[in-house]
């Protein structure tokens, strides 16, 4: 093929991906968010910002490795300022722990709504205010109509958006762009040290509209995610149906 066939194909690309809602704009695609290889897995390999993203949750005991590879986000998207909403209605997290992440606790804003209803409510009214590096609510299940009022609201705000669902009941189809399950790995002590090494997941990425999908074992540190193996990606069925 020539090289201007492949520009050709790749402006397409680019063009559709803009009519179905991937907008970026250069002072988005700038942030580094640290993904490493697995930034091969996303669309124009361009993790989609001013989107609603899904985690499933089903063991308790890897919250922790959910809610840490979702502050390894945010931390980039809020180094160019702004603020981030927390929604729950049983918020466990440790706010000074987010600082292993690059995270000023005192930039989240940590929501309590006592039933799932207005956690839903208060996470949709968020993703609403412009100006805010992201938004995440912890909802335990959510049809496709509550998914599509998120998707509309980042949709005008540009604010990106994590959906935490914990133990949900189906999968059920949503608009979220994406759907990852993150488990925690255990950690190896560097250089002979005592205490504990640096936080170690496998990530699985189930759904991404217009990409890969694919399992990673990786290690944050220095502010970014190391592979432990070799990446395996799955090319989506068609790369047509994301959901």
């Amino acid at each position: 093929m020539t090289s201007s066939k492949e520009n050709i194909i790749s402006q397409l690309h680019r063009e559709i991906l803009s009519l179905q809602g991937f907008k970026t704009t250069r002072s988005l695609t700038d942030i580094d968010l640290g993904f490493g290889q697995i930034t091969e897995a996303f669309p124009n390999e361009v993790f989609p910002l001013a989107a609603v993203h899904e985690f499933i949750n089903v063991e308790e005991e890897n919250e922790a490795a959910t809610t840490g590879f979702i502050a390894s986000i945010i931390s980039a998207l809020m180094k160019n300022g702004g603020a981030t909403v927390w929604v729950g209605s049983s918020l466990t997290i440790f706010p000074v722990a987010l600082k292993t992440f690059g995270i000023s606790p005192e930039h989240i804003f940590f929501i309590n709504a006592p039933t799932q209803r207005e956690v839903l409510w208060a996470t949709e009214e968020a993703l609403k205010c412009e100006g805010l590096a992201a938004v995440i609510g912890e909802i335990r299940e959510i049809t496709f109509t509550e998914s599509r009022r998120l998707q509309l609201a980042v949709e005008k705000s540009r604010v990106t958006g994590f959906i935490i669902r914990s133990s949900p009941k189906n999968h059920q189809v949503n608009t979220c762009v994406s759907r990852w399950r993150i488990s925690h790995l255990q950690s190896e002590p560097k250089d002979d040290l005592p205490g504990i090494g640096f936080p170690r997941w496998n990530i699985e990425l189930l759904k991404m509209r217009n990409g890969r999908t694919g399992s990673w074992q990786v290690e944050w540190t220095m502010g970014k995610l190391e592979n432990i193996p070799q990446v395996v990606l799955h090319t989506e069925e068609g790369k047509r149906k994301a959901s």
